[in-house]
């Protein structure tokens, strides 16, 4: 995966603002949360039979999923970003089947996966956050 791949989820979350203050723990939840909606949109999409908005939506997460890929830092925790790039790689497989089947329930899988991958990324945002003195 190239620069352009994560280049591109950036740029489709960046419409949703908020991108020019987040730190880089907030960018990582701004897409994150593109992906879910996106979800939530091809799914719409998949049981209103619009096969063309469906498989663009599905192909967008998918895109998003990469720079989420993109994104991982093996220095921080080799064994665990290889734990969760094998996670992004299966989400992003299970998307395609689910393009290719019209299979709602995959992106229901799949938007389970992401959104507990998006709880736990929060929580330690939180937990990373020095708190002042006598708080």
């Amino acid at each position: 995966m190239g620069f352009g791949y994560g280049a591109g989820a950036y740029q489709q979350v960046r419409s949703h603002g908020g991108v020019e203050s987040a730190d880089p723990h907030g960018l990582i939840t701004l897409l994150m949360d593109g992906a879910l909606e996106r979800l939530v949109k091809a799914r719409a999409h998949m049981l209103r039979g619009e096969v063309a908005a469906k498989g663009e939506t599905i192909s967008r997460c998918i895109d998003i999923i990469g720079g989420l890929r993109d994104s991982l830092d093996p220095k921080v925790d080799a064994a665990m970003v290889e734990r969760i790039d094998s996670l992004y790689e299966y989400m992003s497989r299970r998307l395609l089947l689910a393009n290719l089947h019209d299979d709602a329930t995959i992106i229901d899988e799949v938007s389970k996966l992401l959104q507990q991958l998006r709880d736990s990324w929060v929580q330690i945002a939180h937990a990373s956050v020095p708190r002042a003195a006598g708080a």
